[in-house]
């Protein structure tokens, strides 16, 4: 009978500690601000840990573990007319915060949606653990999901800059919301859109005058993080960014 009485007890410890993590800590929406202020800083544009770092080149990224170039359009979704750059992407635990944020002052160009008829799983079971709970990347760059599954690119430009900031679905998220509309304009950390569980946000810096601070399986913190400098040739330092009506009672993306 106590032994029936503590594992009861031990389950519904656990079942209110996922309903929390499930419907509040994941929820959570922190203020965030820059770590510093410099010209040319670019911050992350959401938390979580880096999964590659690749340049651009003729409209592609090299996938050594394919033996192939991926064109770039299959990550962005949609055409675009820059060639050359430099990609960078973030997978999203269920532990991290799940906003988007803008990674430099800018204007909102436009907005493409890509639908899927099946989302892919980012990670398998032993990956999942791996990557979430032991804290170690495993290579994700061009995987099946990355690819194909859902997602929502937001195409800006300013300071110089121009670049894409792609929102990817992972198999069990519910919603990629947008809160940004075309000719918006955008400074440091302002939210850019929020991603139902794990998940992954593609960085797409389309200069190749970039030099990165971070690493791969380095963990970063959106609208906070440091990420990489341009020198765009126009000076641009951080602003208060707003923080009304940005939550996930926003507006989702068409």
């Amino acid at each position: 009978m106590v032994i029936a009485v503590i594992l009861a007890a031990v389950a519904a410890i656990w079942l209110a500690v996922l309903m929390f993590l499930r419907r509040v800590w994941f929820y959570r929406d922190p203020a965030r601000e820059p770590e510093r202020n410099e010209a040319g800083m670019i911050v992350a544009p959401a938390d979580g840990r880096v999964v590659y770092i690749r340049k651009i080149e003729d409209g592609g990224l090299f996938a050594e573990k394919l033996g192939e170039k991926i064109p770039l359009t299959e990550i962005t979704g949609c055409d675009t007319n820059n060639t050359q750059g430099w990609a960078i992407g973030i997978y999203m635990s269920p532990l991290d915060v799940h906003f988007n944020y803008c990674p430099y002052p800018s204007s909102v160009e436009s907005i493409y949606r890509k639908h899927a008829k099946v989302n892919f799983p980012m990670l398998d079971v032993w990956e999942y653990i791996r990557v979430v709970w032991l804290r170690k990347m495993v290579d994700m760059f061009a995987r099946k999901y990355h690819l194909e599954n859902e997602r929502n690119t937001i195409f800006l430009a300013g300071g110089g800059l121009k670049m894409a900031v792609v929102l990817i679905a992972d198999k069990f998220v519910a919603k990629i919301k947008c809160f940004v509309e075309e000719g918006q304009p955008l400074n440091y950390s302002q939210k850019l859109g929020f991603i139902c569980r794990g998940s992954q946000v593609d960085l797409i810096l389309f200069s190749n005058n970039v030099e990165f601070e971070v690493g791969v399986n380095q963990q970063v913190y959106g609208g906070k993080t440091v990420i990489a400098r341009i020198d765009s040739g126009a000076p641009v330092l951080a602003g208060p960014a707003p923080l009304e009506n940005q939550g996930p009672e926003a507006k989702s993306a068409g």
